[in-house]
């Protein structure tokens, strides 16, 4: 992992301008924020700078305006989110370069917190436009990246800003890059992998570098079908890449030669439709009705994860074991969800789990606060677990 400064590395910011990368991409529903998880993971630096008298710039992208300004995509109404959540107050900037920022900024106070418009408003953003890093970095004496969410893109707010100023991790990076690394980066020993979801064609590269860093790996969710149709097992009517049969060997291939244990299902819930309280049955693996689908994972496969479970040091989680939103097929998930927290409470186990579908998952289970890092990332913790550098992480390392 990318050697980089954190803020315990910041000396005297009393009166510095600081430009904070943040995530404000969070779900709006009728003009509401209805999901603040974002906002509650950047207070503990946003405090920090302005309890020691930094002026705090925010810089953050909502949306997808095309690089041209949209009052759809603005952010003046996160805002309001953002100032309750934290309870201090957040001036707005109509722009994040050029007048309307440098004048909101002449007027911070020490310890302000002032939030700069959609930097996507500007086509220089994505495209990391030299120019436009510098139009942004004249705001600033320094920058923290406190967006792990947003660190695979090499965009200027992310990347093109590190190598212009002082540059920092902020609590959250930190606290993100701190559990990856103990999830793959140097992790204990024994570590099993835990990944589901739907496709397998969208976790291609995921599965390839986790069976060659990972002593187990557990494959869940429709994407086993896939792995049990490759080896000549009927998955009825279920979710199935057929076409991608030759990968799933390929992947069984290299896990054998890297002595990673893959565990797919022995037994299956399946059902005729796919609807709340559908008849289903269990049935061992080998024997799924032609008329069936496969819609979680049964009781004897998560008997075999929960074993597994019990063996690891470290379990890295991506993606459901069955189709969990829809009871009954939510069950084989939440098991084992809650069996990895019981064992990450008791202090045995090192548990760090991202991705969308998965995070609302433990949060189904009751389980999210009791892993050891559930990361809300996204795209980035999955560009991770892919074994991929990510520009905004590596630019840190590398700014003077």
């Amino acid at each position: 992992m990318p050697n980089f400064k954190t803020l315990d590395d910041l000396t005297d910011i009393v009166g510095k301008r600081v430009l904070v990368r943040v995530d404000l991409n969070v779900p709006v529903q009728d003009g509401h924020v209805s999901d603040t998880t974002r906002i509650e993971r950047i207070a503990p630096t946003l405090a920090e700078l302005s309890d020691k008298g930094a002026k705090v710039i925010l810089l953050a992208h909502f949306g997808r305006p095309k690089g041209k300004p949209d009052p759809a995509a603005s952010l003046q109404p996160i805002a309001y989110a953002v100032e309750t959540t934290l309870d201090r107050r957040i001036h707005f900037a109509k722009d994040c370069i050029g007048a309307p920022a440098a004048e909101a900024i002449a007027e911070m106070a020490n310890g302000d917190i002032l939030l700069l418009e959609n930097t996507r408003f500007h086509a220089g953003e994505e495209k990391n436009d030299p120019a436009f890093a510098k139009a942004l970095a004249e705001n600033g004496d320094i920058y923290v990246n406190d967006a792990f969410s947003a660190a695979h893109r090499a965009h200027a707010s992310t990347e093109g800003l590190a190598h212009l100023l002082p540059s920092y991790a902020g609590r959250t990076m930190q606290a993100e890059l701190e559990a990856l690394e103990k999830g793959l980066g140097d992790p204990a020993r024994p570590v099993l992998a835990i990944v589901g979801g739907a496709k397998v064609s969208t976790k291609i590269d995921l599965l390839m570098n986790l069976v060659k860093k990972v002593d187990a790996l557990v494959i869940g969710g429709g994407m086993a079908n896939t792995f049990l149709a490759a080896r000549g097992t009927e998955v009825g009517k279920s979710l199935c890449e057929h076409d991608l049969a030759a990968t799933a060997k390929q992947i069984m291939i290299e896990a054998a030669e890297s002595s990673c244990a893959l565990i797919l299902p022995v037994d299956a819930v399946v059902a005729r439709e796919f609807k709340a309280g559908a008849e289903n049955e269990v049935v061992g693996i080998e024997n799924v009705p032609a008329d069936a689908m496969i819609l979680d994972v049964g009781p004897l496969s998560v008997e075999k994860i929960e074993e597994w479970l019990d063996r690891a040091d470290t379990v890295v989680w991506n993606g459901p074991l069955g189709a969990f939103e829809i009871a009954p097929f939510d069950a084989a998930t939440v098991a084992a969800a809650r069996h990895a927290a019981q064992r990450t409470s008791e202090g045995l186990l090192v548990s760090v789990a991202g991705g969308g579908d998965t995070v609302a998952a433990l949060n189904h289970a009751g389980v999210a606060d009791a892993f050891t890092y559930v990361s809300t990332a996204g795209g980035a913790f999955l560009e991770w677990m892919e074994g991929k550098a990510l520009p905004g992480v590596e630019a840190l390392a590398t700014a003077g």
